[in-house]
């Protein structure tokens, strides 16, 4: 497994298409974003996975969001789409 920090992640979340999601805004926490566009690995993947790195996580570097309003993310708070 690959520590979330390695891929440079700055939240992690399961259990949710996060591509249904594209454009709508979602809670996290007290804070609501905007998933935008897919968040493609960067060439730094090879220096951190090793050769290849970079082909391994390609598809699976999760959503770009925007802020659309700050606030508190926890440990544990869920993922819910705004109606």
């Amino acid at each position: 497994m690959v520590a979330p920090e390695t891929l440079r992640r700055n939240l992690v979340v399961s259990g949710i298409n996060l591509a249904a999601l594209k454009g709508r805004e979602v809670q996290v926490g007290e804070a609501i974003l905007r998933f935008t566009v897919i968040c493609a690995p960067c060439s730094r993947m090879e220096e951190a996975l090793g050769k290849c790195g970079y082909s391994a996580v390609r598809g699976h570097g999760g959503w770009c969001a925007e802020v659309v309003r700050p606030g508190r993310v926890r440990l544990g708070d869920a993922v819910q789409p705004v109606d």
